[in-house]
This record gives C-alpha cells, structure tokens and sequence, in this order.
C-alpha cells in the first residue's frame, strides 16, 4: 500500500474512472427512488418503470445530457469519498491493531503484518473512513442528487433548476447558508457508513478466501470476482439510507424532519419494499462501479508506489500495511 496521500490519490483516481461508466445508472436510480414519493401504490405515477426503460425513456427524452446530469459534482464528490474512504482504511486499520495489540505492526514483517486480520476492526476502519468521505463531501452529492432528479420533460419528485454544480451551490448557499449545503448530511454518513463498513472488509475477505480455496494468483480475475461479491453485499446493506438520502437531499423546505421521520413516512405510506426502490438500478450502477473502483484502485495503487519510492525517493518503511 502506498503512504495515506498516494493512496488517497489512487483512489480518487480509481472511483472517477468508475463512476464515468457508472454515472447514467445513478441517474435512473435516483428517478426511481423519487417516483411516487409519499404516494399510495395505486396513485403512484409509472413514468419510469425500470432500469432499462428508465436509461431508454431518459436518453430518448433528454439525450446523453440527461443520463449524464451531474457527472462533473460527481468527479469532486467521488475524488473526496473514495480518496478517504480508500486513503483512511489502512491506516485507520494497522493504528487499531497496533493499539489494541500493544505493538506496532509497521515493524512487523509485510506477511506477518497482513496476518493481524480482525473483522471487527476492519468493519469499524471501513465505516470510519466511509464517514468521512461521505461529511467532506455532502454538498456536492447534494447538488449531485438535485442535477439527476431535474427533468424538463418526465419530472418525479421536487424540481430543482440550476445551469451547474457551482450554480447549484451557490443558490443553496444563498437561500440556507451552510445548513442548507449540509441537508441530509446525517443519512449520507449512515448510509455510506454502512456501504464502507462492507465493501473493504468483504473485498478483501473475498480475496483471500479465493486465494485459499481455489489458489487464484493475484491478478485481474482475482480483484474482478472479489469486487463483485463487495459489490453485492454493499447493494444491499447500503440501498434502504440511499433512498432516505436521496428523498432528503431533494426535499425543499422541510418536507422532513428528519431520517426517521422521512424512513417512518415512506414504510407508512409507500409500503416496506419502498426503501428498495431502485435496488436493481442500484445494483447494475454500483456492481460496476466497485468492480471498476478496486480493481483501478489496486493498479493506481501500484503506480503510486512507484512513483513515491522511484520519484519521491520514499522508502518502504514509511509506507503504511
């Protein structure tokens, strides 16, 4: 692993790449999860009836400009969450291990070092670095949120018109100050939270128990499969606060009190599958996006080990586990 600041790089670099393949499937996740917003069942409008229709109904309606509204605040938004989320990990992780066992692992040998594996810790450093990712980019997912539900021709949910992401910013600034640019900002940090708690723990589970059970070698094949199973899982334990922060993110005013006031309304009104809605937009953005992410994560890495021990002149030891 590269020093915190190249591995903060790689992964910002990493997650761009992906989320530029990945983009249009937010969009259309985003339309679903608002479409029928504190509406019964048989009142709720069906302008988007899936991830496919939504992509075809979306591109024919408002071009690749639709699909891909937002994809500039998301570059800024991905570089800040996956740089922490991928930069803190390590070294979140090897400092708990060093505290909780009374050593420091940095003097250990490298396989003896990646020995000290405790679930827990790594649970607890993924939801760490995940949480602040998700608080040091909160507004530019906001403004994020708000480009992709803007629709000039099938709106679903609240409107919100703006020329760009700075715009964006500056307009909510303007009319809430600060509070306005951190709304929801407590359901994207469970939420994300959640997602991170799971998604390096299990990649490299998956890794490791692939490697053991069916003696892969480290390479391309090994980081796609292992990215697919943290994939999956994320999907799931991360979709239910998506849909709570997308729906509080686009609110105007205080259609909500809170993330369980806006959680208790959806289930009360929408049903319990409403917290799914758009799971399989979800899913088909966020397989790929992971898979891409750590996969270029691992490459990035590489290069920025090169590049700080070739260029820099950094030697190994100061670099974390």
């Amino acid at each position: 692993m590269s020093t915190t600041l190249g591995s903060f790089i790689a992964g910002g670099v990493a997650a761009c790449g992906a989320v530029t393949v990945t983009h249009s499937f937010e969009t259309v996740k985003i339309r679903l999860q608002l479409q029928g917003e504190l509406q019964t069942r048989k009142d709720a409008p069906k302008l988007y009836r899936g991830v496919l229709h939504g992509v075809k109904v979306i591109y024919q309606n408002e071009g690749m400009r639709g699909l891909l509204r937002g994809l500039n605040c998301a570059y800024i938004y991905q570089m800040t969450l996956n740089g922490c989320r991928l930069g803190f990990y390590e070294p979140i992780r090897t400092s708990l291990n060093s505290l909780i066992l009374h050593r420091d692992i940095h003097h250990l040998h490298d396989t003896q070092s990646k020995a000290h594996q405790s679930l827990p810790v790594n649970i607890f450093s993924g939801a760490s670095s995940g949480i602040l990712g998700a608080a040091a980019g909160s507004p530019f997912f906001l403004v994020k949120t708000r480009l992709q539900s803007y629709s000039p021709f099938l709106p679903v949910g609240t409107q919100h018109k703006y020329r760009n992401a700075w715009d964006g910013l500056k307009q909510i600034y303007g009319a809430e100050g600060v509070k306005g640019l951190y709304r929801g900002v407590w359901p994207a940090m469970v939420r994300t939270g959640f997602g991170s708690s799971v998604q390096l723990p299990t990649y490299f589970l998956a890794k490791r128990r692939l490697v053991s059970w069916f003696s892969m070698q480290d390479g391309p094949a090994l980081h796609l499969l292992s990215s697919a199973c943290s994939g999956f899982v994320v999907c799931v334990f991360m979709h239910p606060p998506d849909t709570v922060m997308s729906r509080m993110y686009n609110q105007t005013g205080n259609l909500y009190t809170g993330a369980f006031d806006c959680l208790w309304r959806t289930v009360k009104t929408e049903g319990i599958l409403a917290v799914y809605k758009g799971f399989f937009a979800h899913l088909a953005r966020i397989l790929p996006h992971t898979i891409l992410t750590l996969s270029l994560a691992e490459q990035t890495n590489r290069l920025m080990r090169r590049f700080e021990t070739g260029v820099l002149g950094v030697p190994e030891k100061t670099k974390t586990s």
